[in-house]
């Protein structure tokens, strides 16, 4: 089955020169960092404690009111991801307005409510200020916690969980928090469908009573209002609620690792390498080093015309794109570089990454590049300050992180003082490339290859949550082959062993209509294959009466037309159509002229399973697995060619259940199938047997 491939197109800003005559041998000098006027934001305490902010913005009659939390992280341990869920469950009803109320009271007014572990957002038009103010407080002191919905979430979060398992992005975070905070840090936690499944409805409800109290709390309001008017309806709504001592958590500080240390996390299939370099820094939101520190990494790594940019895509082609964050906590930093490259290239890659790394601490930047850079941050400052939320966040962190009261208004001063001693000050003090965890997600061939990279010239091995990785390919059991396994395959599938009576059954058969229903982000189309004896075959995708694409195979000519335009397959392409288009070509696979090697036995979906590696006569891998019990396939994997535009080459992963027996033959009847960051989820809804198809069908 062909892919759908989306194409990102980046949109880049142009800068133009001035046309006025310059002495070019002259380097103009930099200009004063302008004024800032944040404008006045009022602030009061309530009784209970809780902090107010009232920044006023009058160019639209509308307001906005941002509740958040001061609170430390709590290690969840077993049930991992409750206290998410607890955030997500307020706004799912309370004991005066249901799910149902709550939703269309919200639309009445054209508002927005939403609730998280950290706190409230909400926001309307100003008129309806009353009724929202109303609407959050329920929420706020009333949220009903129901099973129902518990259910709901975990469901969908174990189903974000289950996709992330094959995501090499998501992974390499998992890895990489392992690394950096290990597995007793709330930072280094990661949610389970273990943990996730042994939630309770109790642990919630606890969390949201312990937590949600006015005396950690900030409450921001933003637009067309005044303090004095506001003021009343704050003390009106909020000042009932009630203060409570709130538990106060410490946890050890993660230390950078003494050498550098080569964590592997095995992705079966992967044609490129998700590289992370990153260590924990002992960087707070307060520290007068965060403005310097920021100019260095985005000097070193900050955007595309960052170092590691230039050099990994345009010096040498590595990647799309190579970055580097340097992020401030409140309980401890973190330095992350990171790129996705071709597998050929991964220690070549990671080699570049070192050579950036210790050229920015062993070399000061240029004069050129710190005003670059200043120039920049100067002027994506000024944007943000259209944003009257923008605003309502400087105030809250102020007070938050204990910053001077001057902090923002003197912040591009700041900036402009930074020198280039001082990037390297800030350098030296926090790019460590000796002090590294190596993180890297991709195919285990490549992993000798980074051994140089670890002081103890040993790659770690780990799942992809972040534990110790544990080889699950056992061997398969003596003497069984890969000819066995597809043998067996064929009897369950079919009903009768291959041969001539298994050859009489399937020539009753003349043709075949599988009707299916798939999801792709959120958006639901329908899947419809046609095949016809002996080998042609058509596929239409579709979203209602629009036709996405299709595919046909009449025999000879195979054909791909669809929103990118139309195409005639020719080729590879062409060849691979007319194997997969033979029907019940699966009987057949010994003429195939592939070649399959049994490579052992390891756990698929919970349940065991052989694993096949097959070679098409152009050389080409790809892998097949059988469950042991069932003998019906249950997983295929394959790397094909998605163009330039959408990244090269990918891997296509198919996972087959729901088996049903259909006119003598079993069809799985459900497929969920990945393709580079897409999932595509795919349920049959009828196959239609015989029903004369006409040639027509297999043209376009």
């Amino acid at each position: 089955m062909k892919k759908i491939v989306s194409t990102l197109i980046i949109a880049a800003v142009a800068f133009t020169a001035s046309a006025q005559k310059l002495d070019r041998s002259i380097r103009p000098a930099a200009g004063s960092a302008p004024e800032i006027k944040l404008g006045k934001t009022e602030k009061f305490t309530l009784p209970n404690g809780l902090k107010v902010f009232v920044v006023e913005n009058h160019k639209l009659p509308k307001v906005s009111f941002s509740l958040q939390l001061d609170v430390d992280p709590i290690l969840e341990g077993d049930m991992a991801g409750y206290v998410s869920a607890a955030g997500q469950l307020m706004e799912r009803g309370t004991t005066n307005r249901t799910k149902e109320q709550l939703d269309q009271e919200v639309d009445f007014i054209g508002a927005r409510l939403s609730t998280s572990a950290n706190g409230i957002y909400a926001s309307s038009l100003k008129k309806h200020q009353e009724k929202l103010l109303d609407i959050m407080t329920d929420v706020l002191y009333h949220a009903d916690f129901k099973q129902e919905e518990l259910d709901k979430i975990k469901k969908q979060t174990i189903s974000g969980i289950t996709s992330q398992k094959d995501d090499p992005d998501a992974i390499a975070g998992n890895v990489r928090d392992a690394m950096l905070y290990g597995k007793n840090h709330p930072y280094g936690e990661v949610p389970t469908e273990e943990t996730v499944e042994a939630i309770t409805l109790e642990k919630c409800k606890e969390y949201y009573k312990t937590y949600f109290k006015p005396n950690v709390a900030y409450l921001a309001v933003v637009g067309d209002v005044t303090l004095a008017e506001v003021k009343p309806m704050i003390e009106k709504y909020f000042g009932t609620w009630e203060q409570g001592e709130v538990p106060v958590h410490k946890y050890r500080t993660p230390m950078q690792p003494e050498q550098n240390k080569v964590a592997f996390v095995h992705k079966e299939g992967a044609v490129q390498s998700v590289i992370n370099i990153t260590y924990p820094v002992n960087l707070k939101q307060n520290s007068p080093d965060v403005i310097k520190s920021r100019l260095m990494n985005t000097i070193l790594g900050g955007g595309m015309s960052g170092r590691l940019f230039m050099n990994l895509r345009e010096g040498h082609g590595y990647t799309y794109g190579a970055y580097s964050s340097l992020d401030p906590d409140k309980l401890i930093g973190s330095f992350n570089a990171s790129a996705k490259v071709r597998n050929e290239v991964t220690d070549s890659a990671v080699i570049q990454f070192m050579v950036e790394l210790k050229r920015i601490v062993a070399e000061k930047v240029t004069e050129e590049e710190l005003q670059s850079v200043k120039n920049y941050l100067t002027g994506t400052f000024a944007y943000t300050l259209q944003d009257p939320q923008t605003i309502a966040r400087f105030a809250i962190n102020t007070e938050k992180y204990s910053l001077p009261e001057d902090y923002y208004a003197n912040y591009l001063k700041n900036v402009a003082a930074v020198t280039v001693e001082d990037i390297q000050e800030m350098a030296k003090k926090y790019i460590k490339p000796e002090n590294a965890y190596i993180v890297v997600v991709g195919n285990k061939e490549v992993a000798d290859n980074l051994k140089p990279f670890a002081a103890s010239n040993e790659v770690d091995f780990y799942d992809a949550f972040g534990n110790d990785y544990v080889e699950a390919l056992k061997p398969a059991p003596e003497g069984m082959t890969a000819e066995d396994v597809l043998d067996q395959f064929i009897e369950a599938k079919y009903g009768m062993p291959a041969g001539k009576a298994l050859t009489k059954k399937l020539s009753k058969i003349k043709d075949v209509t599988v009707k299916m229903n798939a999801s792709i982000q959120g958006q639901t189309i329908s899947v419809t294959r046609y095949s016809k004896a002996p080998n042609k075959f058509a596929m239409v995708m579709g979203m209602g009466p629009m036709v996405i694409q299709k595919q046909t195979f009449d025999g000879t000519v195979g054909k791909l037309s669809g929103m990118q335009g139309n195409k005639t397959l020719e080729g590879e392409e062409l060849e691979e159509l007319k194997q997969s288009s033979k029907m019940h070509g699966d009987v057949y696979y010994k003429d195939s002229g592939n070649k399959y090697a049994l490579l052992g036995v390891e756990p698929i979906e919970g349940k065991e399973a052989y694993k096949i590696e097959v070679t098409d006569p152009s050389g080409e891998k790809s892998s097949e697995w059988y469950d042991v019990a069932s003998h019906l396939q249950v997983k295929s994997m394959m790397v094909r060619d998605a163009g330039e535009e959408a990244g090269g080459a990918i891997t296509v992963e198919s996972l087959f259940s729901d088996y049903k027996v259909v006119n003598g033959v079993n069809y799985a009847h459900k497929i969920k199938q990945s393709f580079g960051p897409q999932t595509l989820d795919m349920e049959v809804t009828s196959i239609e047997v015989n029903t004369k198809l006409g040639d027509d069908v297999f043209q376009q």
